[in-house]
């Protein structure tokens, strides 16, 4: 990172062919929106107070996503072309000098290295602009490179515009530039809209630059697919798989075991320690963190959890906005969202769901179990069937369960309800008073055994 370097990032287009009402860039692939890969990527060759995303359709929702990540934006109120776009932040952009990195906010495939590298060669060569470019076998609706003798960038010729010759070079333009901002500042008004969409076109400076006797260069990236652009549902998938299937790469080679990598979706921010092992198809989304030695067992999913060392969660469970401490297992089936906690050895079993609420250590609740808006102690036993009725209608209510207490099965906890440390409570029982230390509470009606009563109705 560099801080003489400002990057701006297009994304103020609608992108028509997505078919959708969203904006383009809110598009989400990898775990992130694409405009979010595009301020990743520029975080790599600038901080964040000289990184700037153009708005423009729906200008409010990405700007809130950008701001969100700490860089700034402007806004392209007329979408009038890639020029036009940045010549709308000049009263921010100008003063800043060093280098003026241009991307995009619709290609999340562009790594930071990509740009640090553009960069570099921009500050090395002397050159007034360095292009990105890429050698693709089907060069067809792109821009051609068109080079002098010595390597130079002579022209930035379009497919429509380009002859049988010019259509046969195969180095096409990715439309992420790197000019020194001095020279792009003093030449940038001499773009006109000189094309049939009356707009103002980056490209132009290529052209402008070489006519003002300055030399533009290119640098050519090895991997053309960095540039795929996002125009519809299918591109979007296909850099969805692109990007996951690095991340996966990426943590394998960290010490994660991957079982079937191919079904498996974990997002970008995703973190993973050491000798954890993740099951064939789970999700592991959002921000979850995962600590070493853990076990996500096949088609769980994640999101926004966090596990620290030595937790289980088995096969198909969900764990959403909640935390397992070490060593604690929770599933098969199972169910943790909205601030669950499950204490350190503590155990969640088959169809057990918690719902804002903190399970202490050593804590057991194996089977079948509703427990909602809760605080239950250390080393307590939940039956099965256990429900907390947390909700009265109109309020949630909570329930407080002690130290040691020990819960039978089928019990109803009608919140607001408090069993304390070492309390019974007998199976089937409906508790709806205090249960004090040591107590063991019934909350039932006496069996009645009718005898003979089945041959009396006969």
């Amino acid at each position: 990172m560099s801080s003489d370097v400002t990057v701006v990032i297009l994304a103020a287009g609608q992108g028509t062919r997505m078919k959708s009402r969203m904006a383009k860039v809110l598009h989400r692939a990898g775990g992130r929106a694409l405009v979010e890969h595009a301020i990743v990527a520029a975080l790599g060759v600038a901080p964040p107070e000289r990184i700037f995303v153009v708005v423009g359709h729906q200008a409010e929702a990405v700007r809130e996503v950008a701001e969100a990540a700490g860089v700034r934006t402007f806004e392209q109120k007329e979408q009038l072309g890639t020029g036009h776009a940045v010549l709308c932040g000049e009263s921010m952009l100008a003063g800043l000098g060093g280098q003026l990195v241009v991307t995009v906010g619709d290609c999340p495939l562009i790594r930071p290295e990509t740009l640090q590298v553009l960069a570099e060669r921009q500050r090395k060569s002397g050159a007034a602009a360095v292009v990105l470019t890429a050698d693709v076998p089907d060069s067809t609706g792109y821009g051609r490179i068109i080079r002098d003798q010595n390597g130079a960038v002579e022209a930035i010729v379009e497919h429509k515009a380009a002859t049988e010759a010019q259509r046969a070079v195969k180095e096409i333009n990715s439309g992420i530039y790197c000019f020194d901002a001095g020279e792009f500042w003093r030449h940038v008004r001499l773009i006109r809209p000189d094309n049939p969409a009356n707009e103002y076109y980056l490209t132009d400076m290529i052209g402008i630059l070489n006519g003002a006797g300055l030399r533009v260069a290119a640098t050519k990236i090895s991997d053309a697919g960095e540039l795929l652009g996002i125009n519809d549902r299918v591109q979007l998938a296909e850099a969805d798989r692109i990007l996951r299937d690095r991340k996966t790469r990426e943590l394998m080679l960290s010490g994660v075991t991957i079982e079937s990598p191919e079904t498996v979706a974990i997002d970008a921010d995703v973190q993973i320690g050491m000798d954890t092992v993740i099951g064939p198809f789970a999700r592991i989304l959002g921000d979850t963190v995962i600590g070493e030695n853990c076990r996500i067992g096949a088609y769980c999913i994640l999101h926004d959890a966090a596990l620290e060392n030595g937790a289980e969660v088995f096969a198909f469970s969900m764990v959403s906005s909640s935390r397992l401490a070490a060593n604690a297992h929770a599933g098969p089936y199972a169910r943790l969202r909205m601030g669950a906690e499950v204490g350190e050895g503590a155990h969640v079993g088959n169809f057990v769901e918690l719902k804002n609420t903190r399970m202490g250590a050593g804590s057991k609740s194996m089977h079948l179990a509703y427990l909602g808006d809760s605080q239950i102690g250390s080393k307590v036993n939940v039956g099965a069937g256990t429900i907390t009725c947390n909700y009265d209608g109109k309020k949630k209510h909570r329930t407080n369960i002690g130290d040691g207490a020990f819960i039978g099965s089928n019990s109803t906890l009608v919140a607001p309800i408090e069993v304390e440390g070492g309390a019974y409570v007998g199976a089937g029982s409906v508790i709806t008073h205090k249960v004090p230390a040591g107590s063991l509470a019934l909350g039932r009606a006496r069996q009645v055994v009718k005898a003979g009563w089945k041959k009396k109705e006969a």
